[in-house]
């Protein structure tokens, strides 16, 4: 049995939204699991981590991360992708219930979950099937998948099309207290589309996904939440006026939340442009205007949550023309650098950034994540905010290399990662 070490990660600017805590102040590490905030005389550390010039925060929380296993292998494993996760200083991630085999069953959720204990880089949560296969026509067994672990319910990328099997899976899972992820894109509207609708695909000759494909799968999941009272959670919106239609209805009281891809804070239609299949994601890249917009929203709080929708893919994946190749980007490396790269644009503030990163995501999972309490699991990022460096593709953890970040010169790098107490990612370390 391997002796974990007591570690005192001294004097960082620690910051734990969960807490409202901002301050210069050690870190105590025991028994897997944080045990005192502040000087702490009486500990006595094998190890010592000299955090003074760093910031030291709860291990982030990603609510969307496509791990490719089971059924994808060639495109990444749970062991390379939670380890890429760890290098981005993600501690927790949430995976879709679109594997292959789909997570509609409780021995594809148990495998999942085995395969990462294995890892332990990451903890790795799962979201249950909404309907049996997620085929929008049955509702799945939904007390099996929430015994066997499930944090959530979802239909992953599929529509439901039958209005009233989505109410009545919503109000079941509300029966078990689980949380209903739905991705919002009318399948009609959207049709083969591959790009925002506007000026651009109209100048590129690529067909288009207009907004109003994402606006009325809101509104009608809006209307049934309301309507009785379901905690439906929204992810990965992309467009303004998706933003606006949550806020009014979080103001009314609907227990609605949201996340955005942290890519379409960064990207909008005009960088794909060139054709650049980097940029070819689901849903699409969206107007400068969007993207404003959703900035607003996360600082605001409307938005609680930024995901990385991590999707590895092998290189030929991106290769075809650019409607005909795979959407998605490996986000899971560049997700704090990239919020901090809005922290240094004086978009968000830092301690707000973290709080989309750690405890909000969690709070949305309903898990004891995202914080550093007394008592919590010692699950923990270092980071340098100011470290400067360009990332390189074929250097990422990650066994997908796809990024149109490539040659980015980047402001913030994680230094350590800890899972329970225990290294998982050293930047300096050899690999």
């Amino acid at each position: 049995m391997i002796q974990l070490k007591r570690i005192r990660i001294r004097g960082g600017r620690v910051l734990d939204p969960s807490q409202r805590l901002d301050a210069m102040i050690d870190v105590c590490l025991a028994d897997k699991r944080v045990v005192a905030l502040g000087e702490a005389p009486d500990f006595e550390a094998d190890e010592v981590i000299d955090a003074s010039q760093w910031v030291v925060c709860p291990g982030l929380v990603d609510l969307r991360v496509y791990l490719r296993e089971p059924g994808q292998e060639h495109k990444g494993t749970i062991a390379s992708e939670t380890a890429a996760a760890a290098a981005g200083g993600i501690t927790t991630v949430c995976v879709p219930p679109d594997t292959v085999p789909i997570i509609d069953t409780p021995a594809v959720a148990e495998l999942i979950k085995v395969r990462a204990g294995q890892s332990d880089k990451a903890w790795v949560l799962t979201l249950g099937a909404l309907t049996k296969g997620l085929a929008g026509e049955q509702i799945s067994e939904m007390a099996a998948l929430a015994k066997a672990g499930c944090v959530g319910v979802s239909n992953g990328l599929r529509q439901i099309p039958n209005t009233l099997i989505l109410r009545r899976a919503m109000e079941y899972a509300a029966t078990f207290g689980l949380t209903v992820f739905l991705h919002p894109q009318d399948p009609w509207l959207a049709a083969n589309g591959c790009a925002h609708e506007g000026l651009i695909s109209e100048q590129l000759g690529l067909p288009g996904i207009p907004v109003a494909a994402e606006t009325v799968a809101v509104a009608r999941a809006l209307v049934l939440a309301e309507q009785d009272g379901i905690r439906v959670h929204f992810t990965l919106l992309s467009a303004a006026r998706s933003v606006e239609m949550v806020a009014e209805a979080q103001a009314r009281g609907v227990p609605v939340t949201a996340d955005v891809a942290m890519h379409q804070l960064h990207l909008t239609e005009l960088d794909i442009a060139n054709f650049n299949a980097e940029c070819h994601v689901m849903p699409p890249l969206r107007s400068l205007r969007d993207r404003d917009i959703l900035r607003l929203a996360c600082s605001s709080g409307v938005v609680s949550a930024i995901c990385s929708d991590h999707q590895p893919h092998e290189p030929d994946a991106k290769l075809a023309p650019f409607c005909q190749t795979e959407p998605g980007i490996s986000g899971l490396e560049t997700l704090l650098a990239l919020g901090l790269r809005l922290v240094h644009q004086d978009v968000i503030d830092l301690p707000t950034l973290i709080s989309r990163l750690t405890w909000q995501p969690a709070s949305i999972l309903n898990q004891p994540y995202g914080t550093l309490q007394v008592g919590a699991r010692a699950d923990v990022c270092i980071f340098d905010p100011y470290r400067r460096w360009t990332l390189d593709a074929a250097r990422l953890v990650s066994r997908g290399h796809n990024t149109p970040f490539h040659g980015w010169e980047l402001q913030g790098r994680v230094l350590h990662t800890l899972m329970e107490g225990k290294r998982v990612f050293d930047l300096d370390a050899p690999r």
